[in-house]
């Protein structure tokens, strides 16, 4: 289990609009929210 205030690895991704956001780029200026649904997108 992973704390509350633990930080996040860094690691690229894209966003919404296809750009490439490299989360040790936003070196620590706005606050990141990870969300994970492991449910979406797989067959019920």
């Amino acid at each position: 289990m992973i704390e509350p205030g633990t930080t996040a690895p860094t690691f690229t991704r894209t966003d919404h609009l296809g750009r490439p956001l490299d989360t040790a780029a936003l070196g620590g200026k706005r606050h990141l929210l990870l969300l994970f649904y492991p449910l979406d997108f797989t067959p019920t």
